[in-house]
């Protein structure tokens, strides 16, 4: 009787046993839901300290797989340009490894490009003050911060804003001429009174000189001036249907007009660098400053050692940052040292003062 109770309850254990691994087969255990967000290894610490999944990539660095999902290149395969490499031949001469390399042929369609010959492009000697760039950069400063009459009176300001493109052309050219050795503000002036008698070249053809002459006046030179104006006008009327020329040899031709003049109107007028217009201010300050290679006496003079060696670029505003830089600090008679922020390293001020 013992026995049999025995064998039954093993029998209902291993029917059980049974029923449970049919039951574990039918009913898979669910995954742990796994965050499929990829992390890197930089970012484990940022990630243990806002309590995150700590997923990242054993195998590759950020880094690296920001490399491969950048596109393929264009560049052959490793062998082709081990192969060109191979092309090469090292040849040693001393302690030094010159390098042969296999003469590319030129290719059709390779467009021309234009290269600076050598010889155009300054040296530290060339330049006849070191300086010069510190130079221009102070004087920048300057003129921005003071305002002197030809930014609001020089010959830019003469023409009449009203008249036509030709006529304004002849009033920048009228107000060149007279402005040799006389104030802008005496120039000024004085274009006020002409262009009120309608200023045109065949209407100061046709006036008498007496009269011209009573309308420059106070102009330095106003008779000679008068003169010269009256001989361009026909010039103008006969030749250029009351236009000025548009190139230098032709405007130098024209009776009163000087390189200055001619240079300065055609950037002024045409809008074209042709040369650098140095008056009285410019060959003053270019002198002390020592921007040329040896002193010189006539303004003509320092435009040619001028634009030997200052970069062409330059040409256009070297002319009306000098003249103001002239009126307002660098004078004629006791310039304004102490205001200057070139007078630790203008040669002029370093010279002993006169008694």
């Amino acid at each position: 009787m013992k026995y049999l109770y025995k064998s039954g309850i093993r029998a209902m254990a291993s029917k059980n046993s049974t029923l449970s691994s049919k039951l574990a087969k039918q009913v898979k255990p669910e995954k742990p839901t796994v965050k499929s967000e990829l992390w890197d290894i930089e970012e484990l610490p940022s990630v243990a300290a806002k309590g995150g999944s700590r997923y990242f990539s054993p195998v590759q660095t950020r880094k690296q797989r920001q490399l491969n999902a950048l596109p393929k290149s264009n560049l052959p395969a490793k062998k082709s340009r081990l192969a060109e490499i191979s092309k090469t031949t090292k040849i040693q001469m001393g302690t030094a490894t010159i390098i042969k390399c296999e003469v590319v042929p030129e290719s059709e369609s390779t467009p021309d490009m234009k290269i600076e010959p050598a010889g155009a492009v300054k040296t530290e000697q060339e330049f006849p003050n070191l300086n010069w760039l510190q130079h221009l950069e102070n004087i920048r400063l300057m003129r921005n911060v003071k305002l002197a009459p030809v930014d609001t009176m020089g010959c830019h300001k003469c023409a009449d804003a009203s008249a036509n493109e030709k006529t304004q052309r002849f009033h920048i050219l009228v107000g060149l001429m007279l402005s040799s050795q006389t104030k802008d503000e005496t120039t000024f002036e004085a274009m006020k009174r002409l262009k009120a008698q309608t200023l045109t070249p065949a209407r100061i053809k046709d006036l008498p000189v007496a009269e011209l002459e009573r309308l420059l006046h106070p102009v330095s030179f106003y008779k000679n001036k008068a003169k010269y104006l009256k001989q361009t006008s026909e010039i103008l009327v006969d030749q250029y249907n009351e236009d000025i020329p548009n190139n230098i040899k032709e405007l130098l031709k024209l009776p009163g007009v000087g390189p200055k003049m001619a240079h300065i109107c055609m950037a002024t007028a045409w809008q074209e660098i042709t040369g650098i217009g140095v008056d009285t201010h410019v060959h003053r300050i270019a002198n002390r400053l020592a921007w040329l290679k040896k002193p010189t006496k006539e303004p003509e003079q320092t435009r040619i050692q001028l634009e030997s060696w200052l970069p062409r670029p330059l040409w256009a505003e070297v002319n009306h940052l000098l003249v103001g830089f002239g009126q307002t600090i660098c004078t004629p008679v006791r310039p304004n040292c102490s205001e200057c922020l070139n007078n630790n390293i203008c040669p002029a001020a370093m010279l002993p003062k006169k008694k």
